[in-house]
Protein backbone atom coordinates (compact mmCIF):
# COMPACT_ATOMS: atom_id res chain seq x y z
CA UNK A 1 0.00 0.00 0.00
CA UNK A 2 1.10 3.59 -1.16
CA UNK A 3 1.80 6.13 1.71
CA UNK A 4 -0.24 8.99 2.26
CA UNK A 5 -0.22 12.16 0.57
CA UNK A 6 -1.87 15.26 2.35
CA UNK A 7 -2.10 18.14 0.23
CA UNK A 8 -2.50 21.65 2.06
CA UNK A 9 -4.05 24.37 1.02
CA UNK A 10 -4.65 27.99 1.66
CA UNK A 11 -8.78 26.49 1.29
CA UNK A 12 -10.71 23.58 -0.06
CA UNK A 13 -14.21 23.99 -1.44
CA UNK A 14 -15.41 20.74 -1.52
CA UNK A 15 -18.81 21.07 -2.71
CA UNK A 16 -20.07 18.94 -0.21
CA UNK A 17 -22.67 20.28 2.36
CA UNK A 18 -21.55 18.29 5.66
CA UNK A 19 -17.74 19.88 5.37
CA UNK A 20 -17.89 22.92 2.92
CA UNK A 21 -14.23 24.23 3.64
CA UNK A 22 -11.38 22.29 4.86
CA UNK A 23 -7.23 23.24 4.90
CA UNK A 24 -6.06 19.39 4.14
CA UNK A 25 -6.99 16.48 2.21
CA UNK A 26 -5.28 13.05 2.09
CA UNK A 27 -4.99 11.19 -0.57
CA UNK A 28 -3.77 7.26 -0.99
CA UNK A 29 -3.64 5.57 -4.67
CA UNK A 30 -5.51 7.82 -6.36
CA UNK A 31 -8.62 7.75 -3.27
CA UNK A 32 -9.01 10.28 -0.82
CA UNK A 33 -8.99 9.19 2.34
CA UNK A 34 -10.07 11.85 4.63
CA UNK A 35 -10.91 15.58 3.90
CA UNK A 36 -10.53 18.11 7.13
CA UNK A 37 -7.44 19.85 8.58
CA UNK A 38 -4.04 18.53 9.39
CA UNK A 39 -5.32 17.94 13.05
CA UNK A 40 -8.60 16.25 12.52
CA UNK A 41 -7.11 13.73 9.52
CA UNK A 42 -4.31 13.01 12.49
CA UNK A 43 -5.58 9.81 13.74
CA UNK A 44 -4.68 8.40 9.66
CA UNK A 45 -1.37 10.10 9.95
CA UNK A 46 -0.51 8.51 13.24
CA UNK A 47 -1.51 4.29 12.09
CA UNK A 48 0.29 5.30 8.31
CA UNK A 49 3.35 6.51 6.91
CA UNK A 50 2.72 9.47 5.06
CA UNK A 51 3.85 12.54 3.33
CA UNK A 52 2.70 16.13 3.42
CA UNK A 53 2.50 18.23 0.44
CA UNK A 54 2.77 22.03 0.59
CA UNK A 55 2.56 22.83 -3.10
CA UNK A 56 -0.71 24.33 -2.55
CA UNK A 57 -0.69 26.55 0.40
CA UNK A 58 -1.51 29.66 -1.61
CA UNK A 59 -4.18 27.83 -3.84
CA UNK A 60 -7.66 26.99 -3.72
CA UNK A 61 -8.95 23.56 -4.22
CA UNK A 62 -12.15 22.59 -5.94
CA UNK A 63 -13.36 19.33 -7.40
CA UNK A 64 -12.29 18.38 -10.60
CA UNK A 65 -14.56 20.20 -13.20
CA UNK A 66 -16.56 18.16 -15.12
CA UNK A 67 -17.91 18.99 -18.41
CA UNK A 68 -20.79 16.77 -19.44
CA UNK A 69 -21.30 17.43 -22.71
CA UNK A 70 -18.22 18.16 -25.43
CA UNK A 71 -17.02 16.29 -28.56
CA UNK A 72 -13.46 15.68 -28.79
CA UNK A 73 -14.19 13.98 -32.06
CA UNK A 74 -15.72 17.37 -33.74
CA UNK A 75 -13.40 19.31 -31.69
CA UNK A 76 -10.29 17.58 -33.97
CA UNK A 77 -12.22 18.41 -37.37
CA UNK A 78 -12.51 22.05 -36.67
CA UNK A 79 -9.13 22.91 -34.52
CA UNK A 80 -7.11 21.87 -37.90
CA UNK A 81 -9.90 24.43 -39.67
CA UNK A 82 -9.77 28.34 -40.73
CA UNK A 83 -11.71 30.28 -38.03
CA UNK A 84 -13.69 33.41 -38.70
CA UNK A 85 -16.06 34.34 -36.30
CA UNK A 86 -17.70 36.65 -34.77
CA UNK A 87 -16.52 36.28 -31.05
CA UNK A 88 -12.50 36.40 -30.33
CA UNK A 89 -11.13 32.41 -29.90
CA UNK A 90 -8.47 31.88 -27.84
CA UNK A 91 -7.40 28.07 -29.43
CA UNK A 92 -4.19 26.16 -27.47
CA UNK A 93 -2.24 27.40 -30.28
CA UNK A 94 -3.74 30.62 -31.80
CA UNK A 95 -5.59 33.51 -31.01
CA UNK A 96 -8.59 34.47 -33.37
CA UNK A 97 -9.58 38.03 -33.97
CA UNK A 98 -13.36 38.58 -34.15
CA UNK A 99 -14.55 39.53 -37.29
CA UNK A 100 -17.80 41.47 -38.16
CA UNK A 101 -19.27 42.45 -41.30
CA UNK A 102 -19.94 41.00 -44.18
CA UNK A 103 -17.30 42.56 -46.06
CA UNK A 104 -14.80 41.80 -43.40
CA UNK A 105 -15.56 38.10 -43.26
CA UNK A 106 -14.84 38.03 -47.45
CA UNK A 107 -11.88 39.84 -47.38
CA UNK A 108 -10.68 37.56 -44.32
CA UNK A 109 -11.79 34.37 -46.60
CA UNK A 110 -10.36 35.93 -49.67
CA UNK A 111 -7.15 36.35 -47.66
CA UNK A 112 -6.76 32.93 -46.38
CA UNK A 113 -7.77 31.35 -49.90
CA UNK A 114 -4.74 33.51 -51.80
CA UNK A 115 -2.74 32.40 -48.62
CA UNK A 116 -2.73 27.93 -49.58
CA UNK A 117 -0.23 27.76 -51.93
CA UNK A 118 -1.78 24.34 -53.52
CA UNK A 119 -4.59 25.48 -55.90
CA UNK A 120 -6.56 22.14 -55.64
CA UNK A 121 -6.28 22.14 -51.87
CA UNK A 122 -10.14 22.29 -50.15
CA UNK A 123 -10.63 25.66 -47.89
CA UNK A 124 -12.68 25.12 -44.99
CA UNK A 125 -13.00 27.76 -42.61
CA UNK A 126 -15.81 27.43 -39.43
CA UNK A 127 -17.49 30.10 -37.58
CA UNK A 128 -19.59 31.54 -40.28
CA UNK A 129 -23.07 33.12 -38.95
CA UNK A 130 -25.58 35.40 -40.99
CA UNK A 131 -26.44 37.82 -38.64
CA UNK A 132 -23.01 39.14 -38.00
CA UNK A 133 -21.54 37.98 -41.74
CA UNK A 134 -24.24 38.78 -43.93
CA UNK A 135 -25.39 36.02 -46.58
CA UNK A 136 -22.62 33.80 -47.88
CA UNK A 137 -23.97 31.51 -50.48
CA UNK A 138 -22.61 28.92 -53.74
CA UNK A 139 -22.57 32.57 -55.67
CA UNK A 140 -20.45 34.22 -53.57
CA UNK A 141 -17.80 31.41 -52.72
CA UNK A 142 -17.60 31.21 -56.53
CA UNK A 143 -16.95 34.47 -56.76
CA UNK A 144 -13.53 33.59 -54.44
CA UNK A 145 -13.00 30.89 -56.26
CA UNK A 146 -14.00 28.58 -59.32
CA UNK A 147 -11.46 25.90 -58.97
CA UNK A 148 -10.37 25.69 -55.40
CA UNK A 149 -13.69 23.66 -52.84
CA UNK A 150 -14.26 25.94 -50.38
CA UNK A 151 -16.64 25.24 -47.70
CA UNK A 152 -17.96 27.24 -44.61
CA UNK A 153 -18.47 26.19 -41.84
CA UNK A 154 -21.37 27.55 -40.06
CA UNK A 155 -20.93 28.65 -36.73
CA UNK A 156 -23.44 25.68 -35.66
CA UNK A 157 -21.30 22.69 -36.87
CA UNK A 158 -25.03 21.71 -38.22
CA UNK A 159 -24.50 23.60 -41.80
CA UNK A 160 -22.15 24.20 -44.18
CA UNK A 161 -22.07 26.37 -47.35
CA UNK A 162 -19.92 24.84 -50.59
CA UNK A 163 -18.89 25.96 -53.63
CA UNK A 164 -19.56 24.44 -56.89
CA UNK A 165 -16.43 22.82 -56.79
CA UNK A 166 -16.52 21.70 -53.28
CA UNK A 167 -19.74 20.14 -54.27
CA UNK A 168 -18.25 18.67 -56.65
CA UNK A 169 -15.82 17.07 -54.88
CA UNK A 170 -18.37 15.86 -52.29
CA UNK A 171 -18.46 12.90 -55.00
CA UNK A 172 -22.32 12.94 -54.15
CA UNK A 173 -25.19 12.05 -56.67
CA UNK A 174 -26.47 15.04 -57.89
CA UNK A 175 -29.69 13.55 -58.58
CA UNK A 176 -30.06 12.80 -54.73
CA UNK A 177 -28.76 16.00 -53.26
CA UNK A 178 -31.73 17.65 -55.59
CA UNK A 179 -34.22 16.05 -53.79
CA UNK A 180 -32.72 15.75 -50.25
CA UNK A 181 -35.41 17.96 -48.19
CA UNK A 182 -32.17 19.19 -46.07
CA UNK A 183 -29.93 20.36 -49.32
CA UNK A 184 -29.98 23.03 -51.13
CA UNK A 185 -27.63 22.85 -54.52
CA UNK A 186 -29.16 26.65 -55.36
CA UNK A 187 -27.20 27.80 -52.50
CA UNK A 188 -24.65 25.24 -51.96
CA UNK A 189 -26.45 24.52 -48.19
CA UNK A 190 -26.00 21.43 -46.74
CA UNK A 191 -27.85 21.62 -43.09
CA UNK A 192 -28.93 19.05 -40.19
CA UNK A 193 -29.27 15.48 -42.18
CA UNK A 194 -28.38 16.63 -45.34
CA UNK A 195 -24.48 17.62 -43.26
CA UNK A 196 -24.37 14.42 -43.51
CA UNK A 197 -24.09 13.79 -47.23
CA UNK A 198 -21.73 16.97 -47.59
CA UNK A 199 -19.30 14.85 -44.70
CA UNK A 200 -19.12 11.68 -46.17
CA UNK A 201 -17.85 13.67 -49.26
CA UNK A 202 -15.45 15.62 -46.86
CA UNK A 203 -14.05 12.38 -44.61
CA UNK A 204 -10.95 12.06 -46.83
CA UNK A 205 -9.53 15.43 -45.62
CA UNK A 206 -11.37 15.45 -42.70
CA UNK A 207 -10.71 12.45 -41.27
CA UNK A 208 -6.85 12.04 -42.59
CA UNK A 209 -5.01 10.31 -39.96
CA UNK A 210 -2.19 13.28 -39.72
CA UNK A 211 -4.72 15.94 -39.38
CA UNK A 212 -7.30 14.32 -36.67
CA UNK A 213 -4.94 12.74 -34.48
CA UNK A 214 -2.98 17.19 -34.40
CA UNK A 215 -6.88 17.87 -33.72
CA UNK A 216 -7.24 15.51 -31.10
CA UNK A 217 -3.78 16.82 -29.19
CA UNK A 218 -5.56 20.25 -29.51
CA UNK A 219 -8.63 19.17 -27.99
CA UNK A 220 -6.44 17.47 -25.42
CA UNK A 221 -4.59 20.58 -24.66
CA UNK A 222 -7.84 22.32 -24.36
CA UNK A 223 -9.97 19.96 -21.98
CA UNK A 224 -6.58 20.49 -19.55
CA UNK A 225 -6.58 24.03 -19.78
CA UNK A 226 -9.92 24.23 -18.43
CA UNK A 227 -9.69 22.72 -15.67
CA UNK A 228 -11.01 19.50 -16.21
CA UNK A 229 -10.42 16.40 -14.95
CA UNK A 230 -13.67 14.79 -16.34
CA UNK A 231 -15.36 15.49 -19.46
CA UNK A 232 -18.17 13.42 -21.69
CA UNK A 233 -17.98 12.77 -25.72
CA UNK A 234 -21.89 13.16 -25.69
CA UNK A 235 -22.48 11.24 -29.04
CA UNK A 236 -20.00 9.14 -30.34
CA UNK A 237 -19.47 8.67 -32.95
CA UNK A 238 -18.68 11.82 -35.30
CA UNK A 239 -18.22 10.38 -38.90
CA UNK A 240 -16.33 6.84 -38.09
CA UNK A 241 -16.24 4.88 -34.94
CA UNK A 242 -13.20 3.28 -35.74
CA UNK A 243 -10.80 5.73 -36.84
CA UNK A 244 -12.00 7.86 -33.90
CA UNK A 245 -11.41 5.71 -31.58
CA UNK A 246 -8.22 4.94 -32.50
CA UNK A 247 -6.79 8.46 -32.48
CA UNK A 248 -8.86 8.52 -28.70
CA UNK A 249 -6.91 6.00 -27.35
CA UNK A 250 -3.77 7.28 -28.90
CA UNK A 251 -3.79 10.44 -27.79
CA UNK A 252 -6.13 10.43 -24.74
CA UNK A 253 -5.57 7.14 -23.12
CA UNK A 254 -2.42 7.47 -21.73
CA UNK A 255 -0.33 7.65 -18.53
CA UNK A 256 0.06 11.56 -19.36
CA UNK A 257 -3.23 12.67 -19.99
CA UNK A 258 -4.94 13.99 -16.71
CA UNK A 259 -8.87 13.59 -17.29
CA UNK A 260 -11.22 10.76 -17.99
CA UNK A 261 -13.49 10.28 -20.59
CA UNK A 262 -17.29 8.99 -20.35
CA UNK A 263 -18.72 8.32 -23.66
CA UNK A 264 -22.61 8.19 -24.36
CA UNK A 265 -23.65 6.60 -28.00
CA UNK A 266 -25.35 8.08 -30.46
CA UNK A 267 -28.85 5.63 -30.80
CA UNK A 268 -28.46 6.46 -34.89
CA UNK A 269 -25.16 7.30 -36.17
CA UNK A 270 -25.31 9.55 -38.41
CA UNK A 271 -26.94 9.85 -41.48
CA UNK A 272 -28.43 6.20 -41.82
CA UNK A 273 -29.83 3.43 -39.41
CA UNK A 274 -33.27 4.45 -39.16
CA UNK A 275 -34.82 1.77 -39.39
CA UNK A 276 -32.86 -1.16 -37.73
CA UNK A 277 -33.70 -0.55 -33.74
CA UNK A 278 -32.93 -3.99 -32.92
CA UNK A 279 -29.34 -3.79 -34.98
CA UNK A 280 -28.70 -0.01 -33.27
CA UNK A 281 -29.84 -1.21 -29.75
CA UNK A 282 -27.10 -4.22 -29.82
CA UNK A 283 -24.22 -1.86 -31.58
CA UNK A 284 -25.01 0.86 -28.39
CA UNK A 285 -24.98 -2.35 -25.62
CA UNK A 286 -21.69 -3.18 -27.31
CA UNK A 287 -19.68 -0.30 -27.15
CA UNK A 288 -18.79 -1.29 -22.90
CA UNK A 289 -16.53 -3.87 -24.32
CA UNK A 290 -14.36 -1.40 -24.96
CA UNK A 291 -13.83 0.47 -21.55
CA UNK A 292 -10.64 1.01 -20.29
CA UNK A 293 -9.52 3.14 -17.25
CA UNK A 294 -9.71 6.45 -18.50
CA UNK A 295 -12.44 5.29 -21.73
CA UNK A 296 -15.90 4.46 -20.34
CA UNK A 297 -19.36 3.64 -21.75
CA UNK A 298 -22.25 3.32 -19.27
CA UNK A 299 -25.64 2.39 -19.84
CA UNK A 300 -26.88 5.89 -21.80
CA UNK A 301 -27.98 6.89 -25.18
CA UNK A 302 -28.47 10.46 -27.25
CA UNK A 303 -31.26 10.94 -29.21
CA UNK A 304 -31.96 14.51 -31.46
CA UNK A 305 -35.27 16.25 -31.32
CA UNK A 306 -34.97 19.83 -33.54
CA UNK A 307 -32.07 21.81 -34.90
CA UNK A 308 -29.14 23.41 -34.15
CA UNK A 309 -29.63 26.77 -31.93
CA UNK A 310 -26.41 28.68 -33.55
CA UNK A 311 -27.89 27.75 -37.28
CA UNK A 312 -31.45 29.11 -36.09
CA UNK A 313 -33.12 25.45 -36.85
CA UNK A 314 -34.38 24.80 -34.10
CA UNK A 315 -38.21 23.93 -33.74
CA UNK A 316 -39.96 26.63 -32.19
CA UNK A 317 -43.38 27.28 -30.86
CA UNK A 318 -45.69 29.91 -31.93
CA UNK A 319 -45.25 33.41 -32.72
CA UNK A 320 -42.19 31.52 -34.43
CA UNK A 321 -39.25 33.80 -35.71
CA UNK A 322 -39.23 37.22 -36.79
CA UNK A 323 -38.48 36.39 -40.17
CA UNK A 324 -41.02 33.77 -40.65
CA UNK A 325 -38.42 30.53 -41.19
CA UNK A 326 -39.19 27.26 -39.74
CA UNK A 327 -36.63 24.86 -38.03
CA UNK A 328 -36.24 21.55 -38.88
CA UNK A 329 -36.59 18.05 -36.98
CA UNK A 330 -33.21 16.28 -36.60
CA UNK A 331 -35.31 12.61 -36.15
CA UNK A 332 -38.95 12.50 -37.03
CA UNK A 333 -40.85 12.84 -34.41
CA UNK A 334 -42.28 9.34 -34.37
CA UNK A 335 -38.97 8.45 -34.70
CA UNK A 336 -37.69 9.85 -31.90
CA UNK A 337 -40.79 8.60 -29.34
CA UNK A 338 -39.89 4.83 -30.78
CA UNK A 339 -36.40 4.95 -30.28
CA UNK A 340 -36.78 6.63 -26.76
CA UNK A 341 -39.50 3.31 -26.00
CA UNK A 342 -36.49 1.16 -26.98
CA UNK A 343 -34.12 2.22 -24.88
CA UNK A 344 -36.25 3.11 -21.95
CA UNK A 345 -37.59 -0.32 -21.55
CA UNK A 346 -33.99 -1.18 -22.16
CA UNK A 347 -33.03 0.91 -18.97
CA UNK A 348 -30.79 3.46 -20.34
CA UNK A 349 -30.08 6.95 -19.34
CA UNK A 350 -31.67 8.97 -22.36
CA UNK A 351 -29.91 12.18 -23.09
CA UNK A 352 -31.72 14.18 -25.86
CA UNK A 353 -30.65 17.27 -27.96
CA UNK A 354 -33.17 19.58 -27.40
CA UNK A 355 -32.82 23.52 -28.70
CA UNK A 356 -36.52 24.87 -29.20
CA UNK A 357 -38.95 25.08 -27.01
CA UNK A 358 -40.82 23.07 -29.98
CA UNK A 359 -38.35 20.18 -29.58
CA UNK A 360 -38.40 20.24 -25.75
CA UNK A 361 -42.19 19.55 -25.68
CA UNK A 362 -41.38 16.33 -27.92
CA UNK A 363 -39.15 14.94 -25.59
CA UNK A 364 -41.43 16.14 -22.69
CA UNK A 365 -44.67 14.30 -24.34
CA UNK A 366 -42.47 11.61 -24.83
CA UNK A 367 -40.77 10.76 -20.98
CA UNK A 368 -44.76 11.79 -20.09
CA UNK A 369 -45.78 8.94 -22.37
CA UNK A 370 -43.28 6.57 -21.40
CA UNK A 371 -43.60 7.08 -17.67
CA UNK A 372 -47.34 5.94 -18.24
CA UNK A 373 -46.53 2.85 -19.95
CA UNK A 374 -43.06 1.95 -17.66
CA UNK A 375 -42.71 3.71 -14.54
CA UNK A 376 -38.94 4.37 -13.97
CA UNK A 377 -37.60 6.23 -11.00
CA UNK A 378 -34.08 7.61 -11.49
CA UNK A 379 -34.12 7.87 -14.77
CA UNK A 380 -32.06 10.93 -15.21
CA UNK A 381 -33.95 11.09 -18.52
CA UNK A 382 -31.61 14.78 -19.39
CA UNK A 383 -32.46 17.47 -21.83
CA UNK A 384 -29.41 18.74 -23.42
CA UNK A 385 -28.42 22.09 -24.18
CA UNK A 386 -31.84 23.59 -23.49
CA UNK A 387 -32.08 26.84 -25.34
CA UNK A 388 -35.24 27.95 -25.50
CA UNK A 389 -37.93 26.86 -23.38
CA UNK A 390 -41.01 28.15 -20.88
CA UNK A 391 -41.31 28.45 -17.48
CA UNK A 392 -44.52 25.98 -17.72
CA UNK A 393 -42.16 23.34 -19.14
CA UNK A 394 -39.40 23.63 -16.45
CA UNK A 395 -42.21 22.89 -14.08
CA UNK A 396 -43.51 19.69 -16.20
CA UNK A 397 -39.54 19.07 -16.03
CA UNK A 398 -39.78 19.02 -12.78
CA UNK A 399 -42.72 16.89 -12.31
CA UNK A 400 -41.48 14.10 -14.61
CA UNK A 401 -37.89 13.91 -13.17
CA UNK A 402 -36.10 15.52 -16.48
CA UNK A 403 -32.92 16.86 -15.48
CA UNK A 404 -30.93 19.66 -17.76
CA UNK A 405 -28.01 20.72 -19.08
CA UNK A 406 -27.58 23.88 -20.25
CA UNK A 407 -25.42 25.25 -22.95
CA UNK A 408 -25.06 29.07 -20.78
CA UNK A 409 -22.91 30.16 -23.60
CA UNK A 410 -25.56 30.76 -25.89
CA UNK A 411 -26.99 33.97 -23.57
CA UNK A 412 -23.17 35.83 -24.35
CA UNK A 413 -23.32 35.37 -27.79
CA UNK A 414 -26.46 35.01 -29.20
CA UNK A 415 -28.53 37.17 -26.61
CA UNK A 416 -28.40 40.30 -28.40
CA UNK A 417 -28.02 38.71 -31.54
CA UNK A 418 -31.83 36.94 -31.23
CA UNK A 419 -33.35 39.86 -29.33
CA UNK A 420 -32.43 41.97 -32.33
CA UNK A 421 -32.70 39.53 -35.26
CA UNK A 422 -34.11 36.43 -34.87
CA UNK A 423 -36.80 35.63 -31.52
CA UNK A 424 -37.56 39.56 -30.06
CA UNK A 425 -36.37 40.47 -26.38
CA UNK A 426 -38.51 38.74 -24.33
CA UNK A 427 -37.65 35.23 -25.87
CA UNK A 428 -34.21 36.03 -26.56
CA UNK A 429 -33.51 37.10 -23.24
CA UNK A 430 -34.23 34.29 -21.36
CA UNK A 431 -32.59 31.97 -23.06
CA UNK A 432 -31.00 28.91 -21.23
CA UNK A 433 -33.21 29.46 -17.83
CA UNK A 434 -31.37 28.52 -16.00
CA UNK A 435 -32.74 30.22 -12.19
CA UNK A 436 -36.31 29.23 -13.35
CA UNK A 437 -34.97 25.30 -13.24
CA UNK A 438 -33.20 26.28 -9.87
CA UNK A 439 -36.30 27.73 -8.47
CA UNK A 440 -38.04 24.00 -9.28
CA UNK A 441 -34.83 22.05 -7.94
CA UNK A 442 -34.19 20.59 -11.49
CA UNK A 443 -30.82 18.85 -10.99
CA UNK A 444 -28.76 21.41 -13.61
CA UNK A 445 -25.40 21.23 -14.98
CA UNK A 446 -23.18 23.62 -17.43
CA UNK A 447 -21.71 22.14 -20.29
CA UNK A 448 -19.86 23.61 -23.67
CA UNK A 449 -20.69 21.59 -26.34
CA UNK A 450 -17.01 22.25 -27.24
CA UNK A 451 -16.48 24.32 -30.33
CA UNK A 452 -19.85 25.55 -29.41
CA UNK A 453 -18.29 27.72 -26.25
CA UNK A 454 -15.05 27.68 -24.91
CA UNK A 455 -13.72 24.70 -23.12
CA UNK A 456 -13.85 26.82 -20.17
CA UNK A 457 -15.79 25.69 -16.82
CA UNK A 458 -15.22 28.93 -15.65
CA UNK A 459 -16.08 30.86 -18.56
CA UNK A 460 -19.80 28.91 -18.08
CA UNK A 461 -20.31 29.43 -14.61
CA UNK A 462 -19.11 33.12 -15.08
CA UNK A 463 -21.97 33.44 -17.82
CA UNK A 464 -24.30 31.43 -15.81
CA UNK A 465 -24.22 33.89 -12.87
CA UNK A 466 -23.69 37.64 -14.96
CA UNK A 467 -25.68 36.64 -17.91
CA UNK A 468 -24.31 39.25 -19.84
CA UNK A 469 -23.99 39.44 -23.79
CA UNK A 470 -21.30 40.14 -26.19
CA UNK A 471 -22.15 44.21 -25.52
CA UNK A 472 -21.99 43.70 -21.39
CA UNK A 473 -25.70 44.12 -20.98
CA UNK A 474 -26.88 42.32 -17.98
CA UNK A 475 -29.91 39.67 -20.51
CA UNK A 476 -32.93 38.67 -17.71
CA UNK A 477 -31.18 38.93 -14.38
CA UNK A 478 -33.64 36.76 -12.99
CA UNK A 479 -32.47 33.51 -14.55
CA UNK A 480 -29.10 34.23 -12.67
CA UNK A 481 -26.89 31.51 -11.01
CA UNK A 482 -25.97 32.17 -7.44
CA UNK A 483 -22.10 31.12 -7.20
CA UNK A 484 -22.65 28.18 -5.32
CA UNK A 485 -25.56 27.04 -8.09
CA UNK A 486 -23.10 27.49 -10.60
CA UNK A 487 -19.99 25.87 -9.44
CA UNK A 488 -22.46 23.07 -8.49
CA UNK A 489 -23.32 22.93 -12.16
CA UNK A 490 -19.67 22.72 -13.06
CA UNK A 491 -18.89 19.77 -10.48
CA UNK A 492 -21.34 17.53 -8.12
CA UNK A 493 -24.09 18.45 -10.31
CA UNK A 494 -22.67 17.44 -13.82
CA UNK A 495 -21.62 14.35 -11.78
CA UNK A 496 -24.97 13.69 -11.34
CA UNK A 497 -25.85 14.24 -14.89
CA UNK A 498 -23.57 11.38 -16.16
CA UNK A 499 -24.29 9.09 -13.19
CA UNK A 500 -20.64 9.68 -11.54
CA UNK A 501 -21.96 11.48 -8.28
CA UNK A 502 -20.43 8.68 -6.24
CA UNK A 503 -16.75 8.96 -7.77
CA UNK A 504 -16.71 12.65 -8.27
CA UNK A 505 -18.10 16.30 -8.07
CA UNK A 506 -17.05 16.64 -4.62
CA UNK A 507 -13.93 16.21 -2.09
CA UNK A 508 -14.87 13.68 -0.04
CA UNK A 509 -13.80 10.34 1.66
CA UNK A 510 -13.75 7.37 -0.62
CA UNK A 511 -14.47 9.71 -3.90
CA UNK A 512 -11.46 10.05 -6.48
CA UNK A 513 -8.69 12.32 -5.69
CA UNK A 514 -9.45 14.70 -8.38
CA UNK A 515 -8.63 18.50 -8.02
CA UNK A 516 -8.88 21.61 -9.77
CA UNK A 517 -6.36 23.60 -8.45
CA UNK A 518 -7.14 27.77 -8.58
CA UNK A 519 -4.99 30.73 -7.75
CA UNK A 520 -7.99 32.50 -6.39
CA UNK A 521 -11.59 31.34 -4.61
CA UNK A 522 -14.56 31.50 -7.04
CA UNK A 523 -16.64 32.54 -3.73
CA UNK A 524 -14.78 35.46 -2.70
CA UNK A 525 -14.33 36.97 -6.23
CA UNK A 526 -16.35 39.69 -7.25
CA UNK A 527 -18.96 37.75 -9.82
CA UNK A 528 -17.83 39.50 -12.92
CA UNK A 529 -13.98 38.40 -12.61
CA UNK A 530 -15.21 34.80 -12.38
CA UNK A 531 -13.84 33.26 -15.62
CA UNK A 532 -10.63 35.32 -15.18
CA UNK A 533 -9.24 33.15 -11.86
CA UNK A 534 -6.49 31.38 -13.28
CA UNK A 535 -5.91 27.92 -13.50
CA UNK A 536 -2.77 26.14 -11.62
CA UNK A 537 -3.89 22.91 -13.02
CA UNK A 538 -5.44 20.02 -11.89
CA UNK A 539 -4.57 16.92 -9.65
CA UNK A 540 -6.45 14.16 -11.29
CA UNK A 541 -6.40 10.24 -9.02
CA UNK A 542 -3.58 12.31 -6.34
CA UNK A 543 -1.22 13.16 -9.28
CA UNK A 544 -0.83 16.69 -9.83
CA UNK A 545 -0.60 17.80 -13.58
CA UNK A 546 0.07 21.77 -13.65
CA UNK A 547 -0.78 23.68 -17.13
CA UNK A 548 2.13 23.91 -19.17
Amino acid sequence: MSKITVYTAKRIRTMNPSLPVATAIAVRDGQIIEVGTLDTIRPWLDAHPHVIDETFRNHVLMPGFIDPHLHPSLAAILLPCHFITAMEWKLPDRTCAPVHGHNAYIDRLKQIEESVADPSEPLITWGYHKIWHGRVDRAVLNGISATRPIVVWQRSFHEVIANDAAIQWFGADRAMMEKHHQIDLGDGRFYETGLAVAMRGMHKLLLDPKRFRHGMELTKRAVHKGGHTTICDMGLPMLDLELEWSTLKAVMDTDDTPFRTQFVARAVERGGGLGREKENLERVKGMAQRNTHRFEFRKAVKLFTDGGYFAELMQVQPPGFIDGHEGEWLMPPEVFEALCRLYWHEGFRIHVHCTGDLGLELALDTLETLQFERPRFNHRFTIEHFGLSTPEQVRRMADLGALASVNAYYVHELGEAYWKRSLGYERASQMSRLGTLARHNVTTALHTDFTMAPALPLNSAWVAVNRVSESGAVMCPEERLTIEQAMRAITIDAAYVLGMEHEVGSLRAGKKADFTVLEADPFEVPPMELKDIPIWGTVFEGAPAPLS
